[in-house]
């Protein structure tokens, strides 16, 4: 068992003072596979004093200089990808082949695009007689969730340090290690001392503390809406910038001349995705009323091939959960489901054959849900998908935007222009189009509590840069 007691504070690894440790578990087993010493206050605030320090150093750093950083920390991430990978699907459960191509390989490429990006600054432009520049924000708090995470920490990290901010980054102490590795890579990265700094700690102390205070002149949070509510209610006080990616509960809008195999299973693989924690996934399948039987037959035959197991195995698709705690919450949601009439056409509440110990949920399809139906409602974070059925076009629309969320969508349509008219009604910032795959160069991010601002390429980038005008005096002025 590995057991991580120091912070990265000023280039140094540092003794946490803190009182409290969290014990880190394998997904799969419940098997405690690391602990991770709590940071204080104390050392949260030497980490902004360090951040804070270092600011005027890395924001005036030629960008060629940042740019060489930002790639020897890819290049060192890339030298630890396989442990990497193998520790992040012991503590979410991802499949090993899923973590290594997405929560390892996706972050080392959006380590060398923000390299590339930090190149184009400093950003200037004329309007009339005025210079505009972009600089950096300044300190950075970085608060990220633990389903992905070390892609969500370099969606902020990488993004803000190719800016010029220096950053302090408090992790989920529920999956920490690869935010540990990282700062591994960057104290060999020769990065200034101070322009990174780590602290784990909880969310309600730590995380508060660090939105709160008066010398962090950002934060960058992704996690639960309750959460982020708190997390900009905290920051207020003092005014700063606050960027939030919150909760989701996509729709996958099925129209009447799609490819209704197509769609079913494409909508399911994204549900599934990550055992259902991911905050983007299409969790919400809207099909016409005449359909439903045909894509009830088809979700049941797809669900048939997700095989549940440890994420380790090759032959696993859909590995558990993160937490008992998640498990339990996830199989209420299912309980709530059937109890106010879902139609159950694969998986269930049921406990899981041969895994004890690990926090397995069975891949599950509830269908002819109501829309006021919490299941219809509310984030579960797991592999749960809901059939919900519409009489028209309008109606389905409706539907898609009947939630407090909008991070994500999907429009399935034999006619693109068609499916594109009904996207631009859909308010949700991210829409896929008959499967059309991510693209990690645009703009994420959410409407409604989902949330506000933008992460993922050179809008990432602009989240972390300030305007100001310079007034210049012409010959004619």
């Amino acid at each position: 068992m590995k057991h991580y007691d120091r912070v990265f504070i000023d280039g140094q690894w540092i003794p946490a003072t803190g009182a409290d440790h969290f014990d880190i578990t394998e997904a799969a087993t419940g098997t405690v596979i690391a602990r991770i010493s709590a940071a204080s206050r104390a050392d949260l605030e030497a980490a902004v004093d360090s951040a804070n320090r270092a600011f005027p150093v890395w924001s005036q750093l030629p960008p060629a200089e940042r740019a060489t950083a930002l790639r020897r920390i890819a290049q060192g991430l890339k030298a630890r990808s396989d442990e990497i990978a193998r520790s992040v699907a012991m503590e979410v459960g991802m499949p090993l082949k899923l973590s290594n191509r997405i929560q390892v390989g996706s972050p080392i490429l959006a380590w060398e695009a923000y390299a590339d990006l930090a190149m184009d600054l400093p950003r200037e432009e004329r309007i009339g007689h005025s210079l505009v520049v972009h600089e950096p924000v300044g300190v950075v708090g970085c608060i990220t969730p633990w389903n992905y995470p070390l892609h969500q920490v370099t969606a902020k990290v990488a993004a803000a340090l190719a800016a010029g901010c220096t950053v302090v980054l408090k992790p989920s102490e529920v999956a920490p290690i690869s935010a540990f590795i990282l700062a591994e890579v960057v104290a060999e990265a020769g990065v200034p001392a101070g322009t990174f700094n780590l602290v784990c700690g909880e969310g309600a102390t730590i995380g508060e503390a660090l939105a709160a205070s008066p010398r962090v002149d950002m934060i960058s949070f992704t996690g639960s809406t309750n959460a982020g509510k708190r997390v900009a209610a905290v920051a207020a006080d003092t005014v700063k910038r606050v960027s939030l990616e919150l909760g989701g509960k996509s729709p996958s809008v099925v129209l009447d001349d799609a490819d209704l195999t197509q769609a079913v299973r494409g909508t399911i693989a994204s549900c599934f995705l990550n055992s259902g924690q991911t905050c983007s996934a299409l969790t919400r399948l809207l099909v016409p009323e005449d359909k439903y039987e045909q894509a009830r037959a088809i979700a049941a035959e797809a669900c048939a091939g997700f095989t549940l197991g440890n994420p380790l195995d090759p032959a696993t698709r859909v590995g558990p959960l993160v937490s008992a705690r998640q498990q339990e919450r996830v199989v209420g949601m299912i309980r709530k489901g059937l109890d106010t009439g879902a139609d159950l056409i694969a998986g269930g509440s049921d406990p899981v054959d041969n895994m004890q110990g690990g926090f397995f949920v069975r891949p599950t399809v509830l269908g002819r849900v109501a829309s006021d139906s919490p299941v219809a409602q509310e984030e579960i974070f797991g592999p749960v998908l809901v059939i919900q059925t519409y009489r028209d076009e309008e109606e389905a629309v409706r539907l898609a935007n009947g939630t407090q969320y909008g991070l994500a969508a999907a429009v399935w349509s034999g006619d693109e222009a068609r499916a594109r008219q009904v996207a631009g009604r859909i308010r949700a910032g991210q829409i896929d189009i008959n499967g059309a795959p991510f693209n990690p160069a645009a703009p994420f991010g959410g409407f409604k509590q989902s949330g506000h601002g933008r992460e993922n390429g050179s809008f990432g980038l602009a989240e972390f840069l300030e305007p100001k005008s310079i007034q210049l005096r012409s010959e004619r002025s």
